[in-house]
């Protein structure tokens, strides 16, 4: 098996210029078997490609692709997660750039919540979350993915990338994993009311049906909180990761751009 491309550094890094974003970012995923027809699968991955490339920071390129993303967005088949993806679309366009930056880092890093690491949820700041991260890590690389990017394996764009690339199978079992992280995110960003929650909500159109067991495990992880046992996160190394209720700046991205980790 070919090796796939390693995810970009920081929050991914900045995206290219249209059109080579979507020639890039929006390429259709790796062949996997699964049920799903080969044009089912393809568009699919273009659907978490999607919800990947707009849950990342809001920087200077990223603006500048904001109007050809919202048309790609207008020529999807019309199924519940491109009508989600719809009404976001509608939103991130006309929004001013500095308020985008500041309504992203007001929901995804100042609010505990809503916060993209996704193993925060299950595991909290114990011991096992580190365990969880590098799982995860070695998931990829399994894969033939290399992820000596600058973000964790758990923050959800990196997660959504990889399940496009990787299939519906082995490529979406982490989001399964943490369906109740991504339901408790959904309702933070519902009570927010912060447009993100289109996002969200597309990609749970995309997951299993949560059961009776997931809705009661997440009301009990939003009226407590997940495990909390304060100690560092190897092997991923102390100061890699700061409680979601604190400001997280971006990571400084490496020389290269972000569509070069897709070619």
């Amino acid at each position: 098996m070919s090796p796939l491309p390693s995810p970009s550094a920081g929050r991914l890094g900045g995206p290219p210029s249209l059109p080579a974003l979507v020639r890039t970012r929006l390429r259709a995923a790796v062949r996997r078997p699964s049920r799903l027809s080969p044009q089912e699968a393809e568009d699919r991955a273009l659907l978490l490609r999607l919800i990947s490339l707009l849950l990342q920071y809001p920087d200077a390129e990223l603006v500048a692709a904001r109007d050809d993303l919202a048309d790609r967005i207008r020529s999807l088949e019309p199924t519940p997660a491109a009508r989600h993806l719809a009404a976001f679309a509608g939103w991130f366009p006309a929004e001013d750039p500095e308020a985008l930056e500041r309504h992203y880092v007001e929901v995804f890093d100042l609010r505990r919540r809503s916060s993209l690491y996704l193993t925060y949820y299950l595991h909290g700041d114990t011991r096992r979350r580190g365990m969880a991260l590098l799982t995860l890590a070695r998931r990829y690389q399994a894969m033939g993915w290399d992820v000596d990017g600058g973000e964790l394996p758990d923050h959800l764009p990196v997660v959504l990338e990889f399940a496009a690339l990787a299939g519906p199978g082995p490529g979406e079992a982490p989001l399964r994993r943490h369906r109740r992280g991504l339901d408790l995110i959904h309702r933070a960003l519902e009570a927010a009311e912060s447009p993100y929650r289109h996002l969200l909500a597309a990609l749970l159109t995309l997951l299993p049906p949560a059961t009776e067991a997931d809705e009661e495990a997440v009301a009990k992880l939003a009226a407590e909180g997940p495990p909390d046992e304060h100690v560092g996160l190897d092997p991923y190394g102390a100061g890699e990761f700061a409680p979601p209720d604190a400001f997280v700046p971006p990571l400084p991205a490496p020389p290269t751009s972000r569509a070069e980790g897709l070619r």
